[in-house]
C-alpha cells in the first residue's frame, strides 16, 4: 500500500493567511521527504478556512522544492470555468512538473463556491462531464475546434492558421494526457459510477465513515463494468484523518481535544452539513437519525489515532471491512503543535506504513 498526503486544506479561522499557506508548502515538503507518494490539495474560493484557491499555482510553487512527490489536485472544480482554461493550465502545469502531475476534477463541494459562481441551481455534474469531455477532446486534436455541448460551445476556425499555430490549445506533456481522478463523499457516489465507467482514479473523501466507504468500491466496479473495463483496486485512494503519536493515550487526548486540530476540522464541516441539512451522508453508521448527529459523532467515525501499533492495526482493519485499495492518503490538519503534527507524519510513514506492509505480504504469502 502507498502513502500520500491529502490537504482540502482546512485551518481555524483566526489564523493568517500567509502564514498558513507557509504551513502547508512546508507540510508538502515534508511529505516529499518522508517519501509520501502523492500530494493532493483542493480548490476554495470563498472560506477564510479552506484557503487555496488555486492549486495549480499552489503547485507550481513546489515543483522546485520537492523532488518525487506526484502533485494532484483535489480537485479542480470544472462547472467554475470555461474548459479552454482548465486545458490550458493544467497542460502548462504537467510539462512545468514534468509529468509530476495527477488531474484530480470534480463537481465542485462548497455551497459558498456554488453562490459565487452561479451554479447553485445547474447540474454541476453534467458540466463537469461536459467540460472534462471538451478537455480531452482539445487535447486530442488540433483546431479547427467546433465541440458544441449544452454548457459551452468551443469554437475555432477564424483565427485557426496552421503555418503560425494560432488557435491551438497547449497539449499535455503525458500521453495521451494526465491521469484524471474524480472524488466522492456520498455513500455509493454517482461520481464514482461516471469514474468506473470511463476507467479514472477513485479518491475516497477523508470525512465519511466506514459503513459509506464500503459502498465506493461496488459502485465504481460496476460502473467499470458497464464500460467493460477491469476495475483495478489498486488504483483505489482512500483518504482518512490519522493521527500517530508515541502512546495509544496520548493520540486518543490529541484527537479528542475541543477546538484541537481534529476537533474543530470536524466541527467546520459539521456546521456546513447542518446549515445545507445535508447530514445523512456523515452520520457515524448507517441507519443514524441525520437529526441527532453531532461533530463529535463524525470525529470519533472517521479518526484513526494511536501508536504506531495500534493504527497500523485499525489501517488492516479497515482495509478488512472496505476491501482492497493501493493507496492511502494521510489527510492534512491544522498545526495546532508543529512538533506533534510533523512526528506523526514522520511515524507513519517510517513506522506506520512498514508494519501495514508487511502484515499485507504475509497474507498474501
Amino acid at each position: 500500500m502507498k502513502l500520500g498526503y491529502f490537504m482540502m486544506p482546512l485551518h481555524h479561522i483566526d489564523r493568517d493567511y500567509h502564514e498558513t499557506l507557509e504551513e502547508d508548502m512546508e507540510a508538502i515538503i515534508y511529505a516529499d521527504q518522508l517519501g509520501y507518494s502523492e500530494a493532493w490539495v483542493g480548490e476554495h474560493y470563498s472560506s477564510a478556512v479552506e484557503q487555496i484557491t488555486s492549486p495549480l499555482m499552489f503547485h507550481a510553487n513546489l515543483i522546485g522544492r520537492t523532488k518525487q512527490i506526484k502533485l494532484a489536485t483535489g480537485v479542480m472544480c470544472l462547472p467554475q470555468y470555461h474548459p479552454a482554461v482548465t486545458a490550458g493550465q493544467a497542460a502548462m502545469f504537467d510539462h512545468l512538473s514534468n509529468g509530476r502531475f495527477i488531474m484530480g476534477v470534480g463537481p465542485g463541494g462548497l455551497l459558498s463556491d456554488f453562490e459565487l459562481f452561479g451554479v447553485m441551481d445547474k447540474d454541476r455534474m453534467e458540466m463537469m462531464e461536459e467540460a472534462l469531455d471538451a478537455m480531452l477532446e482539445m487535447w486530442a486534436t488540433d483546431p479547427p475546434y467546433d465541440i458544441l455541448g449544452k454548457h459551452w460551445h468551443i469554437e475555432m476556425k477564424d483565427w485557426t492558421h496552421h503555418d503560425i499555430k494560432m488557435g491551438y490549445v497547449p497539449k499535455p506533456l503525458q500521453h495521451p494526457h494526465p491521469p484524471v481522478a474524480i472524488s466522492a463523499m456520498s455513500p455509493a457516489s454517482s461520481s464514482l459510477t461516471f469514474a468506473g465507467k470511463r476507467g479514472y482514479m477513485p479518491v475516497s473523501a477523508n470525512f465519511i465513515a466506514s459503513w459509506s466507504l464500503k459502498t465506493h468500491w461496488p459502485t465504481y466496479s460496476a460502473g467499470a463494468e458497464e464500460s467493460g473495463l477491469e476495475a483495478d483496486p489498486e488504483e483505489w485512494h482512500v483518504a482518512r484523518s490519522i493521527f500517530v503519536d508515541e502512546t495509544d493515550a496520548a493520540a486518543e487526548a490529541f484527537a479528542k481535544t475541543p477546538g484541537g486540530a481534529m476537533d474543530y476540522y470536524y466541527e467546520y464541516l459539521f456546521t456546513i452539513f447542518d446549515r445545507g441539512d445535508f447530514k445523512g451522508p456523515f452520520v457515524a453508521s448507517e441507519g443514524d437519525d441525520p437529526a441527532m448527529l453531532t461533530h463529535q459523532q463524525v470525529r470519533d467515525a472517521c479518526v484513526i489515532y494511536g501508536s504506531p501499533e495500534t493504527v497500523a492495526g485499525k489501517l488492516l482493519e479497515l482495509r478488512e471491512e472496505i476491501g482492497h485499495f493501493g493507496t492511502l492518503l494521510y489527510a492534512a490538519h491544522d498545526w495546532v503543535d508543529k512538533a506533534r503534527m510533523k512526528q506523526s507524519m514522520r511515524l507513519m510513514a517510517e513506522e506506520v506504513m512498514p508494519l501495514v506492509n508487511q502484515a499485507l505480504g504475509v497474507k498474501a504469502a
